[in-house]
């Protein structure tokens, strides 16, 4: 009698697995894992100082995780790490500020978690790496703390500038820019990170892509100036194919650092060399690790930073939004408070999400 392959466990074992692999394939085409730079954006790209060897370099050795064995076991022991502190039990303090009710005659500074700050400079309105609905490529994937407040992409007022440090997931929110897109009227980000937007249906007039100590003068006598990150790029598995950067922001009153990701390095001298008078730095605080200490600030070095820039204030992010490293959540935030009881040569600013800091 002719067996049918229905009737065959293990023709049903392959589809299903046949099927599994189409869906992923497919899933990895959508729009949010965004395009590889080509055409003249790639064109560019090559002729930068910072690209060789069909890659982005940090300024300095730089090892992505530092731990013995392989890189994948070393990320898998850490988010699945049995600390059962690495998440708040209560919501996070949080207070709400209606963004479009600010006056746009003073400059100020609204942290909303994790690293999204929106800005009011030069009375021009800035939002920096927005990530209010997803820091993953799936919702379910990375869940944000609850927070007495939430802010969604819908919180937000028009936005004069966008501002992107690098590409990763809990810096690039596709779900947060799509759902804001005709609210954004320019993009300020590193060399190649615009291929998303031109994928995402952004206009190239939008654009303004910088490599390392490019700068672009802004309306408002504004000037952005990209500088130097220590850290890496990527949304899905090539890596540095996009820039990472650290950004000033020069208005005639106020000088504001966005510090980005990454470790700890000699850049931050340079920068202060190039900007002496820092008004506002904004740093990383938060989702580090001994494992890869070279491409997040560590507790330790934090206070090296400060004294680097030396800026009249400084308030800190990466923190008290997501679980993204195995420290407790609260201790970037205690990391704030000791810095604060030792730094006697600026402000150390420790806010609240949602709370406003005025510059002056």
């Amino acid at each position: 009698m002719y067996n049918y392959p229905f009737d065959n466990v293990w023709f049903w074992i392959a589809a299903v697995i046949v099927v599994a692999v189409v869906c992923v394939v497919v899933f990895l085409q959508t729009p949010r894992f965004g395009r590889k730079p080509g055409g003249r954006r790639l064109a560019r790209i090559i002729h930068s100082p910072n690209y060789s060897g069909g890659r982005f370099h940090n300024l300095q050795p730089t090892k992505m995780i530092t731990a013995k064995g392989l890189p994948v076991l070393t990320l898998m022991k850490a988010f699945c790490s049995n600390n059962e502190d690495r998440r708040p039990e209560t919501p996070v303090e949080a207070v709400k500020t209606d963004l479009r009710a600010l006056d746009l005659s003073k400059d100020q500074v609204v942290w909303l978690g994790h690293s999204t700050c929106f800005m009011i400079l030069g009375r021009r309105t800035f939002l920096v790496d927005p990530v209010l609905v997803s820091a993953a490529p799936l919702g379910f994937m990375n869940k944000p703390f609850a927070c007495d407040v939430e802010y969604g992409p819908d919180d937000i007022p028009v936005i004069d500038y966008l501002i992107i440090t690098h590409d990763h997931w809990d810096h690039l929110d596709y779900q947060t820019i799509m759902r804001m897109k005709h609210r954004i009227i320019s993009i300020i980000c590193p060399l190649g990170v615009g291929e998303h937007f031109e994928r995402w249906g952004f206009d190239s007039d939008q654009l303004i892509e910088l490599d390392w100590w490019g700068s672009s003068k802004l309306k408002n006598d504004i000037m952005v100036t990209c500088a130097p990150a220590r850290h890496f790029s990527g949304r899905l598995f090539s890596r540095n194919q996009t820039l990472w950067a650290s950004f000033v922001i020069q208005t005639p009153e106020h000088t504001v650092y966005l510090s980005g990701d990454g470790g700890y390095g000699k850049h931050f001298a340079e920068i202060a060399a190039q900007c002496p008078e820092i008004d506002l730095a904004i740093i990383e605080n938060g989702q580090y690790d001994e494992n890869w200490c070279h491409i997040h600030t560590m507790p330790s070095e934090i206070h090296r930073v400060v004294e680097d820039l030396s800026p009249r204030k400084v308030i800190t992010v990466h923190h008290s939004r997501y679980a993204l490293a195995r420290h407790s959540w609260h201790e970037p935030v205690e990391n704030v408070e000791k810095l604060a009881s030792e730094c006697m040569t600026c402000k150390i600013e420790n806010p609240k999400i949602g709370q406003v800091i005025d510059l002056d």
